[in-house]
């Protein structure tokens, strides 16, 4: 079995997918491992460092014909052939035609980004989590540097300088990790999201929930957030939420729908629209979901700006600013996803394994799993790509 590691074509990506300490896993489940020529340089991984731990340098020819490519964006898959099997994050119903092509070369397209989150035996290979993670890490890290003041409370001779406050939107994955990064710094935090589950979270890592009356659960039995739709609620949720970003030194936006735009911060168009007029002077906003619409009115990909007084950052992948790191547990995840499709020393689809195919009208509810198709067929439990293809 051969496993191919192009470089990334996006001139932005600065990961790789696969680093060179797994190789011997890799070649230890029958896989012989080719990389593209500098394929990890910009992650901090030489050639020579691949070849050391058994690994064979490629051009891109040779490492697009292998039986597995394993990426991290989709890859050239014009130089594949149909039978071949694609390991990236497709993000499937946000490129739509992009996706109905790959199925119409009948190239099996496994998109890790669809990962039944609520299978435990998916939780190593779970690409979302591990980058989501270092993505709030280092949004703690920005809002402290770009901030105009200091983030831990401090008693000097000169008087007592008071904690920032951060207030972090969404406690998920990333939320939860800029929670508990700001709370090393020193910050005190609030957080919020519309899921109930994310009140114990945020609480047992040290954050404040801001409580909204009358709440209601916003999770879908996969996993995911959803919006509620109770106009009373929205506005109850949107006045809580005003009043602590009114006295926020840093918010941090984590607030990601999967599938769909990212939800802005405030319910209400209006409170959008002024949520800058009311921050103070010298407050940073860190969106974290730029490139998918953004969370926050003003914020533009890919850059830092200022409005009213507000610093906005609107840098999107963060991970992408910890290469090395983020290079290295996305290659563990791909590294223990792909035991579950060898067997015998064979690369095989197990119809019966549910990372790969999910459960329709359970964990998955319409997602289905990571195998999105096969010889030129979506798999049958995702029923929701299948209507967002028609």
């Amino acid at each position: 079995m051969r496993l191919g590691v192009p470089k990334e074509k996006d001139n932005d990506e600065t990961r790789v997918s696969i680093v060179p300490i797994s190789i011997p896993k890799l070649n230890k489940l029958g896989f012989e491992v080719i990389i593209e020529k500098g394929a990890g340089e910009k992650s901090g991984y030489s050639d020579s460092e691949y070849e050391d731990k058994g690994g064979r340098i490629g051009d891109l020819v040779e490492v697009m014909g292998s039986e597995l490519i394993a990426s991290i964006d989709v890859p050239d898959f014009k130089m594949m052939k149909k039978g071949q099997m694609l390991a990236c994050i497709a993000d499937p119903f946000r490129n739509l035609e992009q996706t109905r092509k790959i199925i119409d070369a009948r190239i099996t397209l496994l998109s890790l980004d669809v990962i039944p989150r609520r299978l435990s035996k998916g939780q190593s290979m779970d690409v979302n989590s591990s980058q989501d993670n270092l993505s709030g890490y280092r949004a703690a890290l920005m809002g402290s540097l770009h901030v105009s003041k200091m983030v831990p409370m401090m008693m000097t001779a000169a008087g007592t300088v008071r904690p920032a406050k951060f207030v972090i939107q969404g406690a998920a994955v990333a939320g939860l990790q800029a929670i508990a990064t700001a709370k090393r710094l020193g910050a005190a935090i609030q957080a919020i999201d519309v899921r109930l589950a994310a009140k114990q979270d945020t609480e047992s890592l040290g954050a404040k929930f801001i409580d909204v009356p009358g709440w209601k659960d916003a999770e879908s039995s996969s996993g995911h957030a959803t919006l509620f739709t109770d106009k009373g609620l929205q506005q109850a949720f949107d006045e809580e939420l005003m009043k602590a970003v009114k006295e926020a030194d840093v918010v941090i936006t984590t607030a990601r729908l999967f599938g769909a735009g990212a939800p802005q911060l405030f319910f209400g168009k209006k409170m959008n629209e002024k949520m800058t007029h009311e921050m103070k002077q010298g407050a940073v906003v860190i969106d974290m979901n730029c490139d998918t619409g953004g969370n926050i009115v003003g914020s533009v990909e890919g850059e830092i700006i200022e409005k009213d007084g507000v610093t906005i950052i609107g840098i999107p992948m963060l991970c992408r600013t910890i290469p090395n790191t983020a290079s290295m547990l996305y290659s563990n995840n791909i590294t223990n996803f792909v035991t579950v499709l060898v067997k015998e020393g064979k690369l095989i689809i197990n119809p019966e394994e549910q990372v790969l195919t999910g459960d329709e009208g359970g964990i998955s509810a319409g997602y289905g799993g990571i195998l999105v198709a096969e010889n030129g067929k979506i798999h049958g439990n995702h029923t929701r790509l299948k209507e967002a293809l028609k």
